[in-house]
């Protein structure tokens, strides 16, 4: 069996849908609409946050820095899918690979962050309404979204170098149409059980520490919710809740789904691991704008302030 370090291993072939190669153009369709809805929604967000001078809180800031970081996910992969459905490219360098993967998990990786910074948001506003602005001031917000920015940059910089260790044999298809550590390195024929070690320990340290403290900050939430007298309150403050409980539920479901594939799915058709990757890349950018154009009011009230700014202007000319 012939042996490649990753210096000179040949390019990874990345997986469409098997079995519809002959439809790949029909569905590249799809997923270009999802992409530009996904660009659109989230870039809509940050300009109107950007604009709005009253949208400068801590709970809109957090909100921006989520629509980047959804961005970035499409930047990250958009290349990729887009030139194996449209136009049938299924090469990726090995190290293009290793970048589009490293990135891919930064991004992710800050959205499990900023999404924990959200939950303590939506907490000390409910707790502590009085010393909100006081607690959650613009230097607190840019310290903790710098913190989980850094984090993941340090916590991820070992995937990339301990991968470039290991031996590749023949075996080069990956299971999607971009690069994820546990895709990579189980194309590997020597030990990789370091590797492996370190991607379940990532997990641990960062979305599973994010999402139990999520957890545990919605369930203070709610006993303090509950100890409000009057109903209407009560709701009301649930209600701003609401929207970032989806966003919570549409980050980490797609993100366990494809975790539980990678790891005790070996078995499954490749169209299932294929079809996760791809709730797990899109559902959060598409859906995520349009949670919260739905369930924020002021965040709906301002986007179509601005336009029917635009509509008058266009009027006028």
């Amino acid at each position: 069996m012939r042996l490649f370090n990753s210096s000179n291993f040949h390019p990874l072939l990345l997986s469409g849908f098997p079995g519809f190669e002959n439809h790949h153009l029909q569905i590249s369709v799809l997923f270009c609409v999802l992409y530009l809805i996904a660009i659109m929604g989230n870039g809509t967000i940050l300009v109107v946050i950007w604009v709005e001078k009253s949208l400068h809180e801590p709970m809109y800031l957090f909100l921006s820095m989520l629509s980047v970081s959804d961005l970035g996910l499409c930047a990250t992969t958009f290349p990729t899918v887009l030139k194996l459905f449209c136009f049938g490219a299924r090469e990726i360098h090995f190290d293009a690979c290793l970048a589009q993967m490293y990135f891919i998990h930064i991004f992710s990786m800050m959205e499990s962050g900023i999404l924990l910074s959200m939950a303590f948001d939506r907490y000390v506003a409910i707790s502590n309404p009085l010393r909100y602005t006081a607690i959650l001031n613009s230097g607190t917000v840019v310290k903790i979204s710098s913190g989980f920015v850094l984090r993941a940059i340090i916590v991820l910089i070992p995937a990339p170098v301990l991968i470039k260790q290991l031996k590749f044999c023949g075996a080069n298809v990956l299971s999607h149409s971009y690069c994820l550590h546990p895709d990579i390195i189980k194309l590997s024929c020597s030990d990789h059980r370091i590797n492996s070690f370190l991607g379940l320990t990532v997990i641990i340290i960062t979305f599973g520490l994010d999402s139990v403290l999520i957890l545990l900050s919605y369930m203070k939430i709610l006993t303090m919710v509950l100890s409000i007298a009057y109903q209407k309150e009560r709701v009301k403050a649930l209600n701003t809740c609401v929207s970032h409980v989806c966003a919570v539920l549409l980050v980490y479901i797609p993100m366990l789904g494809v975790s539980v594939i990678h790891r005790f799915g070996k078995h499954a058709p490749p169209a299932v691991h294929v079809t996760m990757g791809f709730v797990y890349l899109l559902v959060p950018p598409v859906l995520n704008p349009i949670v919260y154009c739905i369930k924020t009011r002021e965040i709906r009230t301002h986007l179509l302030g601005i336009f029917k700014k635009y509509v008058l202007v266009f009027k006028y000319f």
